[in-house]
């Protein structure tokens, strides 16, 4: 079932004249922009990356990956009950978290046509008790009602190995490896190497040798 928020953000990048859930050949395409497909997606980029692959042989394409920052859970004791609890969800997104896809869309992203959209919102999400089988490793099951659109922050948009490098706009050595990034952007290690892979299978850096048994990476002069 769509969500407000897929309604809404569908209705964001639609503006005058712009046809909303066209039929495309097996496909259907959110918004069509005169000779521009949009595409949102807000699951996992790994899922549409063959259907964008085949869409981009003729046709310009935008991918909007939004990435929600803040989440309001409002929960209902019952579906269509009434309220029971609203609370912020302690997690907090951020424009780094996009490389977890990424990881997934190296073989589409960077393409002439294409244009990846990364809005960072914040959103209401509406849920309920499940009545499925309860799981082990979670505390609480729950159903998602719906999800809502509350604001968007700012939008990051990605064309070309040069955008995507911006997205770690930290000083590193000329010759760095996933330690250097970690440090110069306060993440975990694995959180690196998921950045630094993303960054060689899409070209915007190159592995010029090793130091011990670690990757050593430039970037590329064009990115």
């Amino acid at each position: 079932m769509e969500t407000s928020l897929h309604r809404e953000l569908k209705t964001l990048y639609a503006g005058d004249g712009a046809r909303l859930e066209v039929p495309l050949s097996q496909y259907r395409i959110d918004v069509v922009q005169g000779d521009r497909l949009v595409e949102i997606q807000h699951g996992g980029l790994a899922a549409i990356r063959d259907k964008v692959r085949k869409l981009l042989k003729e046709h310009d394409v935008t991918v909007v990956k939004p990435i929600v920052v803040r989440r309001l859970l409002v929960k209902r004791k019952k579906e269509g009950g009434r309220v029971a609890e609203r609370r912020m969800s302690p997690k907090r997104g951020k424009i780094l978290d996009l490389f977890d896809e990424l990881v997934h869309f190296t073989r589409v992203f960077p393409h002439q046509r294409l244009t990846l959209d990364v809005p960072l919102i914040d959103i209401e999400e509406w849920r309920y008790p499940g009545h499925g089988r309860r799981r082990r490793w979670r505390r609480r099951d729950h159903q998602i009602e719906d999800q809502k659109l509350v604001a968007v922050h700012e939008t990051f948009r990605l064309r070309t190995t040069s955008d995507l490098k911006s997205l770690v706009p930290c000083r590193l050595p000329t010759t760095f490896h996933t330690g250097h990034l970690a440090e110069a952007l306060g993440v975990e290690r694995w959180i690196a190497q998921r950045i630094a892979y993303c960054f060689r299978e899409t070209g915007t850096a190159r592995t010029v040798g090793k130091h011990g048994n670690t990757l050593l990476y430039e970037f590329a002069e064009n990115a």
